[in-house]
């Protein structure tokens, strides 16, 4: 049975276990998805700094893992070090395994599923993410590219990682709400990326904004996308193709 290994490098369980509905969601039955969640270090990536540090708490415990997985997807939107460090080890030393984050992901998703006259944008926590997630955007698709004018931005609502879950859920709906109309104020707008792994789950509130925003015929044709399905999704297909 294929084998893919979804990774949460910060510490914080919970934020792992959230991620499983989405998983299952996608019926690949005859694939196993295993977990993996830092054994220690930060529980909540709030920067690039967090990033780097949990590189230290997780790569030595998935140096172990790559032998039994077929595919690695690292759940953090960000462009994280965890990626192509795992590339070079997965794909240059153990038979060119598959590796992708969430970002990247859901970035090359949006692409596919928009219209070539419309742009995509991105949802996110802390507003040190608006400026680290456009650099990574641009430097993903290329300076100057045609896929790099199709990006309409960033848009954060203030919260962290664990506030989504831990904060009163009326306050995190109005800035999440918040943050999506103002993303949709830039342009014409096609598809959404949830910018957290800790968003995961959160659609229907990104819906209702489109459709207060937009209207409802027009809020409905929205892509609302998750970077851990569509990172789940992109290693099924890599891996049954054999690429």
């Amino acid at each position: 049975m294929r084998s893919i290994l979804i990774i949460n490098p910060n510490s914080t369980e919970s934020m792992t276990d959230g991620l499983k509905p989405l998983v299952d969601a996608l019926q690949f039955k005859d694939t196993a998805h295993e977990y993996f969640t830092a054994p220690s270090g930060p529980k909540s990536i709030n920067n690039e700094d967090d990033a780097v540090e949990s590189v230290n708490h997780c790569l030595p415990s998935l140096r172990q893992a790559l032998d039994r997985h077929d595919g690695f997807l690292v759940a953090c939107y960000s462009q994280h070090p965890l990626v192509p460090l795992l590339k070079d080890e997965a794909v240059v030393q153990s038979g060119r395994k598959p590796v992708t984050g969430i970002f990247e992901a859901s970035v090359s998703t949006s692409l596919q599923v928009i219209h070539p006259d419309e742009k995509f944008g991105i949802v996110s926590t802390g507003k040190v993410w608006e400026d680290i997630l456009t650099e990574a955007t641009v430097a993903f698709l290329g300076t100057g590219s045609e896929a790099s004018k199709r990006f309409a931005g960033v848009e954060t609502t203030g919260l962290n990682a664990t506030d989504l879950h831990d904060v009163p859920a009326e306050e995190v709906r109005k800035k999440m709400k918040d943050a999506v109309k103002r993303l949709l104020r830039k342009g014409k707008v096609g598809a959404i990326c949830l910018g957290c792994a800790g968003m995961s789950g959160m659609d229907e509130m990104v819906r209702e904004a489109c459709t207060e925003e937009l209207g409802e015929v027009e809020g409905k044709r929205v892509r609302i996308v998750d970077g851990v399905m569509a990172g789940v999704a992109w290693l099924e297909g890599t891996i049954r193709a054999g690429f």
